[in-house]
């Protein structure tokens, strides 16, 4: 039986990953984040790609990732610092 941290690494495998730089409220779940890619940027939350949240202080990170089989909701929060996250007004950035 496979380890399940290496397990999931093998799963996941975004084609791109699109950040999102407005922020927005970190209680919103999986669903209405879905929704917010749908209508906003016109995109299927589930297709292959990565999508990335942040609050207005850039502290707290929500990623929504597609794995083939369901979606995967992963949150980090920073206790010092913040994330290096583009501008408002870019409704979505793509990394590189």
């Amino acid at each position: 039986m496979c380890h399940m941290v290496k397990c999931v690494a093998q799963m996941i495998q975004p084609e791109h990953v699109f950040l999102h730089a407005e922020p927005v409220d970190m209680r919103w779940s999986m669903d209405r984040l879905s929704l917010l890619i749908q209508q906003i940027d016109g995109r299927s939350p589930c297709d292959g790609t990565a999508y990335g949240f942040t609050n207005r202080n850039n502290s707290r990170l929500k990623l929504l990732i597609w794995d083939g089989t369901g979606v995967w909701l992963c949150h980090r929060r920073l206790h010092k610092g913040r994330f290096r996250w583009p501008n408002p007004g870019e409704t979505l950035f793509q990394m590189s």
